[in-house]
């Protein structure tokens, strides 16, 4: 069967060298956006660590150290509302350091946020569709621990000084 290409209501052949050409395309725009895909992975681990560095410092040296639009960009501003399900969700992976489950989120809400949990018809439910949305965004991954699903905040994680490897959670 012969390729045909469809324009303004002609019908043309399409010969090889025209697929070639497009599948050349095709492929070039494939690894262009492969490429893309792994320099965002890159800095969104770095913007994760950034942050992290400084909702620590904040945390030890109090908020006041942060100007508003760092206080904005940290999720740490407060505009005298409870802060929003998913940014919650941000900024208990980002300060727990740590991997979580659904449930050590859901626990950390009732004591810490319970009116935000109270809002949400299945709390463990909602917790975990915000986990996924962060890991599609970039922002979390997921990984196993103690053979549970669990999310943690993506930063760079340190290399060991010994191997180079990295330490941590395995994803």
């Amino acid at each position: 069967m012969e390729n045909v290409e469809r324009t303004a209501g002609s019908m043309r052949p399409i010969d090889r060298y025209d697929i070639g050409h497009v599948q050349e395309v095709i492929r070039q725009a494939h690894d262009e956006l492969r490429q893309l895909m792994q320099q965002r992975a890159e800095i969104m681990k770095r913007i994760g660590t950034v942050k992290q560095t400084i909702s620590g410092l904040a945390n030890l040296f109090g908020d006041g150290v942060l100007n508003d639009e760092l206080m904005e960009l940290v999720d740490r501003k407060s505009n005298g509302r409870q802060p929003g399900f998913t940014k919650a969700c941000r900024m208990i992976l980002m300060e727990s350091g740590r991997a979580m489950n659904s449930r050590d989120i859901c626990d950390y809400f009732q004591e810490k946020l319970p009116d935000l949990l109270a809002r949400h018809k299945d709390p463990m439910a909602s917790v975990t569709t915000v986990l996924n949305r962060l890991v599609e965004y970039g922002e979390a991954e997921a990984v196993m621990s103690n053979g549970r699903r669990a999310w943690r905040w993506v930063a760079d994680v340190p290399s060991s000084p010994t191997t180079g490897d990295q330490v941590g959670l395995v994803s």
